[in-house]
């Protein structure tokens, strides 16, 4: 038996916005790499310990980074989970939602990138919040109808 999955008109925005969350990850990793190598911070160590971070302003740029990074990776199922569901309704809102969503994580990230970790949100990564609590809402909604519709 097969089942014929139909997406919704727009869709395709859909999967731009959740492959530009790639290209953060991407750039993310790369700058976690570049910062790694500039510290001396070895694998598999995670983060520049606490007294490293302290002697070296490459090893505190170092986690820095890596730590905007694991934010970023600790909301990835959130963003994936609640855009795709709200896609199957509003595909297009899913869609801005999420490509506005990757945008501010790269001024986060640059934010962070300075050293000074306050800047992760005053230079815009803050703005961050307004799409995820948008698809937060959309998903929610958009299950709702889904149950009401069953």
């Amino acid at each position: 038996m097969s089942t014929t999955i139909v997406l919704p008109a727009d869709f395709g925005y859909v999967g731009a916005a959740l492959v530009s969350t790639l290209w953060v990850l991407g750039f993310q990793m790369f700058l976690v790499g570049r910062y790694r190598g500039k510290a001396g911070i070895k694998y598999p160590q995670l983060y520049a310990e606490k007294a490293e971070a302290e002697a070296s302003k490459e090893a505190h740029l170092f986690n820095c980074v890596q730590r905007a990074h694991q934010n970023t990776l600790e909301h990835m199922p959130i963003i994936f989970v609640s855009t795709l569901v709200t896609a199957v309704n509003y595909p297009l809102f899913a869609a801005v939602a999420c490509g506005l969503w990757s945008f501010t994580r790269v001024l986060y990230t640059i934010g962070y990138a300075s050293g000074d970790p306050a800047k992760r949100n005053t230079r815009g990564g803050i703005l961050g919040e307004f799409p995820l609590f948008g698809l937060f809402l959309g998903a929610t909604y958009t299950a709702y109808q889904l149950v009401l519709g069953a």
